[in-house]
C-alpha cells in the first residue's frame, strides 16, 4: 500500500506548530490561529471564522477531546477529506521535515522496505511530493504498489510527449504546474478552465505513439491480479491525465473504471468532470446522476463526495440551460455543507439568471459572508441588486468586483450598462473601454461603446467605434445603428430638435391619437400586443407549433395532487424545466436560459402567487398555448383541450364555466396585467357548474373586452413585424421602420410601432388631434398613394393620406 509516512509528518509538524499549551489538541483560538496562518491573503472576519471552526467541531466531534480540542488526529482526517491541502499549509507555513522526523515511523519503513519501487523513493525522496496530493490520499489515493509503478511510467510519458510538442512550438498555454486539482475548481467558471488549460496538439505523431504507449499502460492495469488492483491502476492513470488536461485519455480510464466497479461513486464523478471539460453537457450530466445514485445506495462512505456531486451536476445541467433544475442542486449541496460559499454562490447567480432577484441577493450575501473576497459573487450580487432597482449599492458591488479583480469582464461590462440605464454615458464609455482592453473582439462592448459616446454627445469617435463593431461583426444591428447615426447626423444639420440637449420628441395624451380605417390598430392595443410580442420573441414560443403541447398532454403522465383539497395535476418548478426543455429543443443552452427567465416572470409568477414550487400544469399548457405558432383556431383548440383534461373536467366533453372564466382572468393577468391585475379579485367566490363547449369557448376568448380579443391585433405583428419600409425612419427614434408604419395623414410624419404605441411625436408637429394611418407594408403605401391621386385626377376634393 501506498505510505502516509511523510504526510502524516506534515500534520503532525502543523499540530504541533499551533498545539500552544502542548496539551494534545487544537482548541477554538488555536484553530482559529492556524486556519488564518494558512490562508495568508484572505481576511476572515470573526463571524466567518466562528461558523468554519462551528462546522470542523461539529464534523469532527468524534474526535474532540473535551477542553482540550481537535485532536491529532482529527486534524489527520480533515486533511483525508480534502478540507486542507497538506502541502500547501505545511509550504505556506514555512515548515520543513527533519530527516529524524521519518525516523520513528514504522509502518512508512515497513511499507518502503516491501515495496518494488523502494529502490527509486531512495533515489528520488521528493516524488511522492511531485505526484499531486490526491495520490496519498485515503479516500481518492493510490492503494497498490504496482499502480505507482504505472503512474511513475506514465508521468515520463507524459514529460516526453510535452517536450516534443514544446520543442515543436505545438503546446500552448503549458502551466499545467499550477493548475489546481480541487473538485471545487474541475468545473467552475469557463474562464477557470480556459486560463488554465494546456491544449496539446492531437493530430501529429508524436501524439499517436503517446496514445500507442498509453494503451501498453492501461493493458498492464487490465492484467493485474485482482479486479480491485485494475480499478486502482485505471482510477490513477485517469486522475495523472486529468490534472495534465488529456481529458479524452482520461475519459477512456475513468469509463473502464466504471466498468470494473460501476456502483463506485469516484469513476462516475471524474467521467462526469472530463465530458463537462470537453463540452459534452448532457453526457456529464447523466454521470453525475450516477454517481449521485451510487453515493446514496451507498451510505455513510460517501457522505463527504455528496456536496461535491450535487454542485457539478448543477453545473453541468446549467451547461444544458437547465438552470432551475441547477438551483435544486446547489441548494441541496448548500443544506448537506453550510459552510460551502461556492455552492452558494452558484445559487444566488443561477437564482438571478431565471429573475429571482431577492432570493440570488440573500444566497450571494450569504456566499460574500462567507468568502469576503469572492469577485464572481460580487459581480452577479451587484447585477441582482440593479435589476432590483438599488442602483447605488448595484455599482459598490460592481466596483468591489473590479479592485478585487481588475479585468473582470462581466464587472466591467455590466457596469458599462448600469451606467448607461443612469445616463451617465462617459463613464459608460470608460467601462466598455476597459472590457475591450482585455477582450479586443467583444462587439457588444464595441456598439454599447459607440452608443454610450454617441448618448455623451461625441459623434465623432462613436462612428469610429461602430466602424470597428462592424469590422468584429456584419450583424444587422450595427447597420441599422449605423443608418441610425446617420439619420440623426442629418437631423442635427436641419435643426430639427433631438441634438445638444433639444428635446427628441414629445409624449402625447392617448385620446389624441385617432385612428383612420378599421385596419389601424388602436394605440392601447398596440402597447400590449407588442409586449407579448416582445415576450414570444424572448421565449420563441411562436417558433414551437401548439402541436407540440398536445403532444405533452397525451404523453405527459402527472401523479394527482389533493395539496389544495382540489385533485390537480401539479408539477415542480424543475420538471416544469424538463418540459420546457422539450418544447424549446431547438434553442441554444443560452438562449433557452432567458426563455426560462421570461416564462418564470410572467407566467409562473402569476400561477405559483403562493410560491409552493408546484404549478397547475394543465393550467400552464392552456396558458401558453395562445402564443405558440399554429393557427388562432388551433391554438384556442389546444387550450381548450388542456383545460379538458384537468383532473376537474376529465372523463368530460365539455369544462367547466368557471373554469373557463378563470382561465381567461388568469391569461389577462398575464398578459395583459394593466387590465387583468383586478379581474383576478373577482375570481373567488363563483359557483356557476354549467358546463361550456368548445364554440363557446372561442366566444369567451374572443371577446374584445373581457376575453383576448387582443390575439388579432398580436397575428398581426406576428406576420408583418419583418416587413421593411425602404427609406422611412420614424419620426422620434430616428430608426429605420420595421413593421407597420402609423404615417399621421396631417402633417405626414411617420412613427415606428413602438414610438406610435407609447404616444411619441416630434417636437415640431404640435396638434389638437393626431390622426394616422396604418401600413403594413410600402405596397400597401403605394397603393394607397395611387388612389388619391387617381381620385384627384378625376377632381375630386377628399383629403389625402399619403
Amino acid at each position: 500500500m501506498a505510505t502516509r509516512g511523510s504526510r502524516s509528518e506534515k500534520v503532525k509538524r502543523i499540530f504541533q506548530q499551533f498545539d500552544g499549551n502542548h496539551d494534545g489538541g487544537l482548541n477554538r483560538e488555536e484553530m482559529a490561529a492556524l486556519v488564518v496562518a494558512v490562508n495568508p491573503r484572505v481576511k476572515f472576519s470573526e463571524e466567518q471564522i466562528n461558523a468554519i471552526l462551528d462546522e470542523v467541531f461539529r464534523t469532527y466531534s468524534e474526535f474532540i477531546d473535551g477542553e482540550k480540542g481537535l485532536t491529532y488526529e482529527g486534524l489527520l482526517r480533515t486533511y483525508d477529506d480534502g478540507a486542507g491541502d497538506v502541502d500547501r499549509d505545511f509550504d505556506a507555513l514555512g515548515l520543513e521535515l527533519k530527516p529524524e522526523d521519518n525516523a520513528g515511523t514504522s509502518i512508512a519503513a515497513e511499507e518502503a522496505s516491501s515495496s518494488s519501487i523502494a529502490d527509486e523513493r531512495v533515489m528520488e525522496p521528493h516524488k511522492k511530493q511531485r505526484t499531486a496530493a490526491w495520490a496519498a490520499s485515503p479516500n481518492h489515493g493510490i492503494v497498490f504498489d504496482d499502480t505507482w509503478k504505472l503512474v511513475d511510467d506514465l508521468e515520463i510519458l507524459i514529460k516526453r510527449l510535452k517536450s516534443k510538442q514544446w520543442k515543436d512550438g505545438k503546446l500552448k498555454n503549458d502551466n499545467s504546474d499550477v493548475y489546481s486539482e480541487g473538485w471545487s475548481r474541475e468545473l467552475g467558471p469557463s474562464t477557470e478552465i480556459t486560463d488554465k488549460r494546456v491544449n496539446w496538439e492531437e493530430t501529429g505523431h508524436d501524439y499517436a505513439v503517446f496514445v500507442k504507449e498509453l494503451g501498453v499502460l492501461r493493458s498492464r492495469a487490465d492484467g493485474s491480479r485482482s479486479r480491485e488492483e485494475a480499478f486502482d491502476g485505471h482510477m490513477a492513470i485517469g486522475r495523472v491525465l486529468y490534472d495534465q488536461h488529456l481529458f479524452k485519455e482520461a475519459l477512456v480510464s475513468f469509463k473502464r473504471a466504471c466498468e470494473l466497479q460501476p456502483a463506485d461513486v469516484r469513476p462516475h464523478f471524474r467521467a462526469g468532470n472530463c465530458l463537462y471539460v470537453l463540452g459534452r453537457h448532457s453526457e456529464s450530466k447523466e454521470e453525475f446522476l450516477l454517481a449521485l445514485d451510487a453515493a446514496e445506495a451507498g451510505g455513510s462512505q460517501w457522505a463527504y463526495l455528496l456536496p461535491q456531486i450535487h454542485v457539478n451536476l448543477g453545473i453541468a445541467l446549467e451547461g444544458e440551460g437547465m438552470v432551475i433544475s441547477a438551483c435544486e442542486h446547489y441548494r441541496e449541496a448548500a443544506i448537506l455543507c453550510p459552510t460551502h460559499f461556492r455552492a452558494l454562490k452558484l445559487l444566488g447567480s443561477a437564482l438571478f439568471g431565471v429573475g429571482e432577484y431577492k432570493a440570488a441577493v440573500k444566497a450571494l450575501e450569504e456566499a460574500i459572508y462567507m468568502k469576503s473576497d469572492y469577485a464572481d459573487a460580487h459581480c452577479d450580487l451587484a447585477s441582482a441588486l440593479h435589476a432590483m432597482g438599488d442602483d447605488d449599492n448595484a455599482i459598490k458591488e460592481f466596483q468591489r468586483a473590479i479592485d478585487l479583480k481588475p479585468g473582470h469582464v462581466d464587472a466591467l461590462y455590466n457596469l458599462g450598462g448600469l451606467y448607461m440605464d443612469m445616463g451617465r454615458y462617459q463613464r459608460a464609455s470608460e467601462m466598455y473601454t476597459r472590457v475591450l482592453s482585455v477582450w479586443p473582439n467583444h462587439w457588444r462592448a464595441q456598439l454599447n461603446k459607440a452608443v454610450a459616446l454617441l448618448g455623451a454627445g461625441e459623434t465623432e469617435e462613436a462612428k469610429k467605434a461602430l466602424k470597428e463593431a462592424l469590422k468584429m461583426t456584419n450583424r444587422v444591428e450595427l447597420h441599422d445603428a449605423v443608418a441610425h447615426l446617420k439619420q440623426l447626423q442629418k437631423k442635427k444639420l436641419k435643426g430639427n430638435g433631438g441634438g445638444n440637449g433639444e428635446e427628441a420628441f414629445i409624449i402625447v395624451e392617448p385620446s389624441k391619437f385617432k385612428s383612420v380605417g378599421e385596419k389601424t390598430t388602436l394605440r392601447a392595443d398596440l402597447s400590449t400586443a407588442l409586449d407579448i410580442r416582445s415576450f414570444q420573441r424572448i421565449t420563441r414560443l411562436n417558433r414551437c407549433d401548439v402541436d407540440q403541447i398536445k403532444k405533452e398532454i397525451n404523453e405527459t403522465d402527472v401523479p394527482m395532487s389533493y395539496s389544495g383539497g382540489v385533485p390537480e395535476k401539479s408539477i415542480r418548478k424543475a420538471s416544469l424545466e424538463e418540459i420546457l426543455h422539450r418544447l424549446l429543443k431547438f434553442l441554444k443552452p443560452e438562449t433557452f436560459i432567458g426563455a426560462v427567465k421570461a416564462i418564470n416572470q410572467k407566467v409562473l409568477s402569476v400561477l405559483d402567487e403562493s410560491e409552493s414550487g408546484r404549478l397547475d400544469l394543465g393550467m400552464f399548457f392552456a396558458v401558453l398555448a395562445p402564443v405558440c405558432g399554429g393557427s388562432p383556431d388551433k391554438r384556442k383548440r389546444i387550450a381548450y383541450e388542456a383545460l379538458l383534461w384537468r383532473p376537474v373536467n376529465e372523463g368530460s366533453s365539455q369544462i367547466r364555466k368557471t373554469d373557463a372564466q378563470r382561465y381567461i382572468k388568469l391569461l389577462r393577468a398575464i398578459y395583459i396585467p394593466s387590465q387583468g391585475a383586478s379581474e383576478m379579485l373577482e375570481i373567488h367566490g363563483e359557483m356557476d357548474t354549467s358546463l361550456v363547449s368548445l364554440a363557446e369557448f372561442t366566444a369567451m376568448f374572443d371577446d374584445p373586452d373581457w376575453g383576448f380579443g387582443i390575439m388579432s391585433t398580436l397575428l398581426k405583428l406576428e406576420m408583418g413585424d419583418r416587413n421593411r419600409h425602404g427609406s422611412h425612419v420614424c419620426a422620434t427614434c430616428r430608426y429605420p421602420i420595421i413593421g407597420s408604419r402609423f404615417k399621421e395623414i396631417k402633417s405626414h410624419f411617420s412613427l415606428c410601432s413602438q414610438c406610435y404605441s407609447e404616444g411619441k411625436v416630434p417636437p415640431t408637429s404640435k396638434l389638437e388631434e393626431y390622426r394616422f394611418k396604418e401600413y403594413a407594408s410600402e405596397a400597401e403605401a403605394v397603393k394607397d398613394k395611387c388612389m388619391w391621386f387617381g381620385i384627384h385626377s378625376k377632381g375630386s376634393s377628399s383629403p389625402a393620406a399619403s
